[in-house]
């Protein structure tokens, strides 16, 4: 697995993600900013039965983006993505690769460092998501160590999202800045030749 992909010039279509990539992108999407609303809502919460709602719909979000999170990283390892064209220099494509995979251990170790975080010194063996579906917790931890994980969870949301702001930020750049597509690799973006089309037909 080189550091930086090489680019690969593509004059005539913008080789974009399939299917599969699209959909697991915009779910994680959705969940993320879903789980960073729900987060910080209940954690501003006085302690109470309502703050109990949330904080298990933050539990429920956390192993649904888990799954999903593991789905993504399968998926990516059986299919490779679209070689970046030659517009994106390489330092560009050094931060977009490394972006990814920062990604994609966040999207797993988030959900992993909160439930240690419940799991130290709980008395029960298991802790309930919405409609009362069942969740292992992790067995033998101290409250210390959930102390310390609940700690590191908080370090890894402040991470997530900064690493979010600036996915999202090149993204925009790219779109519309620098106005070169590479953006239209991952759907409903749209491609420099798609762009080019509908300029045509509305001529």
């Amino acid at each position: 697995m080189t550091t930086v992909p090489d680019a690969i010039p593509q004059p005539r279509t913008l080789l974009r993600y399939n299917g599969g990539a699209v959909a697991l992108h915009w779910m994680s999407a959705a969940l993320i900013l879903a789980q960073i609303y729900v987060g910080f809502t209940f954690h501003g919460m006085e302690r109470g039965p309502v703050r109990g709602e949330w904080f298990t719909w933050h539990k429920t979000l956390g192993a649904l983006i888990l799954i999903l999170g593991i789905l993504r990283l399968v998926w990516r390892l059986m299919h490779k993505p679209p070689p970046f064209p030659p517009e994106l220099s390489r330092w560009e494509r050094f931060a977009a690769v490394w972006n990814h995979r920062a990604f994609y251990v966040l999207i797993i170790a988030l959900p992993l460092t909160g439930l240690a975080a419940i799991s130290g010194g709980a008395d029960e063996a298991t802790t309930r998501l919405a409609g009362g579906i069942p969740l292992p917790l992790i067995p033998g931890l101290s409250e210390a160590f959930g102390d310390a994980m609940g700690e590191t969870h908080e370090i890894l949301v402040k991470l997530t999202i900064a690493l979010l702001i600036l996915h999202v930020g090149a993204a925009l750049k790219h779109q519309f800045i620098d106005r070169d597509g590479i953006s239209g690799r991952m759907p409903p973006f749209p491609t420099p030749r798609d762009k080019d089309r509908v300029e045509a037909e509305g001529r």
